[in-house]
C-alpha cells in the first residue's frame, strides 16, 4: 500500500475495484463501512459482482469480466475532457503525459458502455466524484492483478491517482489489499525470482557486491533472473526441472490450469513439501518435512501497509516440527557437509565452510539475528530491529535507527523521480465466452475459508458455516437452465470440470458464474485458465469460459 489503514478514517471519497472487502479483508472492510457510515465518505464499487459492499456505495459500477482498462481510462477520459485533473501535480510530478492523453480519447463514456456494460452517465458520476475529492483512496486485490492483462489494470490505476494528484498524500493513494497476512513480507524478503531482500535487482552488480561482502566472500553469487512459479511447471514437463521445494504453498489445488500442475508434479524427479499439514500437494512428494504453524514460532510478518510486526511464540511445535527458518539452517549445514565430500566444488564449500563457522552462519540462536543480518544489506529495513518493532510495528522504509517510519509513500518524489504515465490500449479476456462455453467463470473466496482450506476446513466451526462448494449463478441464468438452489450442476471448461451445488443468486452478473477454490472436494481450478499477463507472469484466474449443465438428479 502506498498508504496506511488508518486513513481511511480521514479520506473523503474511496474507490474498491477487484476485491471483496468485507470477506477477503474484513478489517478493512468494516473500517470502510464505518467512514461511510460516520464520516459520510463517498465510496464508489467497481465489481462485476454484487459483493456486501455495494450496499454501502454511493456508486456502482458493474463491468463486465475483464474489462478493467477500458473503463478506467473511460475515467481518465471524462476527468480530461471536464478539466477536473490536478494540472499542478501533473506538471511538476510526473513524465509521459501528452502521449497518455492522446491513449484515452477514444475511451468516451459511450465507447466503454459498450464495452463493459457500464452506463455512461454512471462512469461520469464515478470520475466526477473521484477527481472532486479533497483526498480519495483506490484500494484493490486479485481481481484487478489475476488477468492476462493485469499489469496494464494496475498502470490504468496508477495514470488516474496521478492525473487526481490523489497520491504523496495522507488519505490518498493506490493501495493493494495482499492475499494473505505476510505476502508483503515474503516479497520483502526476496521472495521473488528477480529480486534479493528488499527488492533489490539480481542483475545489479552493485547490490550483488553488497550481499556477497555480509554472506559469502569468495562466492560469487548468481546475477541471473530466476523462474516465476508459473513458468516452473511447463519447464517440468518440457524437462528443463527435474526438482522442487514447496514450502507452505498447494498448488495442486490453488494453481490455474491444475490438471496441468498436477502432472508436473508427478513427473518430478524429486520433490520436497515443508507444511503444517499433509496438503493435496504432500501426496505428491519423496520427502515431507513438518513445520511449525504461526502460533509456535518467532519471527515478523509484515502486512499490506508495510507494517513489519512482531510474531511471538505462544506453545511449542507438535513431534518433529520446527520453524521455517530451523529448517532451511539444518539442511544447509547438511548440504555444506555433503559439498565437502565432492572434490570438484571442494575449495568453494571450504572457503563458504570457514565464511559460516567464522560468522556462526546456519548457527542463528533465533531470528532476531537472521533479522539483524537483513536489515544490514536491506536499506528499507536499516533502521529495524526487533525491539523496535515490539510495540505496535513500523511501516517501511525506516533507513536509520532513529527514523519512525513511513505511514505514506512518494511524498515529495517517486522512487524513480518523476511518476511516468503509461498509454495503455484495451485488451480483453484471454478466453471470451462463445457459443459452446457460453458462461464468464469467476474465482474468489467466502468469509469462512481460507485459500485451499488447508487450516480452515480443519476447524468445525467455520466448516460447519460453509461445507461445501455452492456454485453461484443469477435467477434470470437458472431460468432459462431449469436449475433451483440446491440442484447440482455440472460446470465444464476447456480444460476440465467439476460438479457441485448450486446456489441462485443476484451476486453474479447475468452471463456469469461464481465459485471458490476452497473445497478439494470440488477443485475449481480444473477449470481457470493458465494464460499468463506477459510482465507479472500471474495467470488469468478471475475469466475463463465455461458452460452449465444440470446434473439429473
Amino acid at each position: 500500500m502506498t498508504n496506511s489503514i488508518a486513513e481511511i478514517e480521514e479520506t473523503d471519497v474511496i474507490l474498491i475495484t477487484g476485491s471483496n472487502t468485507s470477506e477477503a479483508h474484513p478489517i478493512i472492510g468494516r473500517m470502510i463501512k464505518r467512514a461511510v457510515d460516520r464520516r459520510r465518505a463517498k465510496l464508489i464499487v467497481v465489481d462485476p459482482r454484487k459483493i456486501p459492499m455495494v450496499s454501502f456505495a454511493n456508486i456502482w459500477l458493474r463491468p463486465r469480466p475483464g474489462t478493467d482498462v477500458a473503463w478506467i481510462n473511460g475515467l481518465c477520459h471524462v476527468i480530461l475532457e471536464e478539466g477536473l485533473w490536478d494540472r499542478e501535480f501533473v506538471a511538476q510530478r510526473t513524465e509521459g503525459f501528452e502521449e497518455f492523453r492522446e491513449s484515452v480519447k477514444e475511451f468516451t463514456p459511450e465507447y466503454v458502455e459498450q464495452v463493459c456494460g457500464i452506463p455512461a452517465e454512471d462512469l461520469r458520476r464515478a470520475a466526477r466524484l473521484y477527481a472532486r475529492a479533497p483526498k480519495a483512496m483506490i484500494f484493490y486485490a486479485m481481481g484487478i492483478t489475476q488477468h492476462a492483462h493485469g499489469t496494464d489494470n494496475v498502470k490504468a490505476l496508477a495514470n488516474l491517482v496521478m492525473l487526481c494528484g490523489q497520491v504523496g498524500r495522507e488519505g490518498t493513494g493506490l493501495n493493494p489489499l495482499r492475499g494473505q497476512n505476510n505476502v508483503q513480507g515474503a516479497c520483502d524478503m526476496g521472495a521473488l525470482p528477480n529480486v534479493l531482500p528488499g527488492y533489490q535487482p539480481v542483475t545489479d552488480e552493485e547490490v550483488l557486491a553488497r550481499f556477497q561482502a555480509e554472506w559469502a566472500t569468495g562466492v560469487r553469487l548468481s546475477n541471473k533472473v530466476g523462474m516465476p512459479v508459473t513458468e516452473m511447471f511447463p519447464a517440468v514437463l518440457e524437462g528443463r526441472l527435474r526438482a522442487m521445494y514447496i514450502v507452505g504453498e498447494n498448488p495442486a489445488l490453488s494453481d490455474a490450469n491444475v490438471s496441468h500442475v498436477r502432472e508436473a508434479l508427478e513427473a518430478l524427479d524429486f520433490l520436497v513439501v515443508q507444511d503444517i499439514f499433509f496438503t493435496e500437494t504432500a501426496a505428491y512428494a519423496d520427502v515431507v518435512l513438518p513445520a511449525a504453524s504461526f502460533a509456535e514460532k518467532d519471527g515478523t510478518f509484515t502486512n499490506t501497509e508495510r507494517r513489519v510486526q512482531r510474531v511471538r511464540k505462544a506453545i511449542d511445535p507438535p513431534g518433529r516440527a520446527r520453524a521455517d527458518w530451523e529448517i532451511f539452517c539444518r539442511l544447509a549445514k547438511a548440504y555444506s557437509r555433503e559439498l565437502n565430500k565432492r572434490s570438484a566444488v571442494a575449495a568453494v564449500a571450504n572457503g563458504l565452510a570457514a565464511r559460516c563457522k567464522d560468522r556462526g552462519y546456519w548457527d542463528y540462536a533465533d531470528p532476531s539475528e537472521i533479522f539483524d543480518e537483513l536489515a544490514a544489506v536491506t536499506p528499507i529495513y536499516a533502521g529495524l530491529s526487533y525491539k523496535r518493532v515490539e510495540r505496535g510495528g513500523i511501516q517501511w522504509p525506516c533507513p536509520s535507527r532513529h527514523h519512525p517510519g513511513t505511514p505514506y509513500l512518494h511524498k515529495d518524489r517517486f522512487a524513480r523521480g518523476r511518476g511516468k504515465f503509461h498509454a495503455l490500449a484495451f485488451q480483453g479476456p484471454a478466453e471470451l465466452p462463445d457459443e459452446e462455453y457460453p458462461f464468464y467463470l469467476s474465482t474468489g473466496r467466502i468469509r469462512f475459508h481460507y485459500h485451499t482450506g488447508t487450516m480452515t476446513r480443519r476447524c468445525r466451526g467455520l466448516d460447519r458455516l460453509a461445507p461445501a462448494e455452492r456454485i453461484q449463478i443469477h435467477p434470470q441464468d437458472a431460468e432459462r437452465l431449469g436449475i433451483r438452489t440446491g440442484d447440482r450442476v455440472r460446470v465444464v471448461s476447456r480444460r476440465g470440470e467439476v460438479e457441485a451445488e448450486v446456489l441462485v443468486s443476484e451476486n453474479p452478473a447475468p452471463g456469469m458464474v461464481f465459485a471458490t477454490f476452497h473445497f478439494a472436494e470440488v477443485p475449481v481450478n480444473v477449470l481457470t485458465n493458465d494464460a499468463l499477463d506477459p510482465v507479472s507472469k500471474i495467470p488469468e484466474l478471475k475469466v475463463c469460459a465455461v458452460r452449465v449443465e444440470k446434473v439429473a438428479a
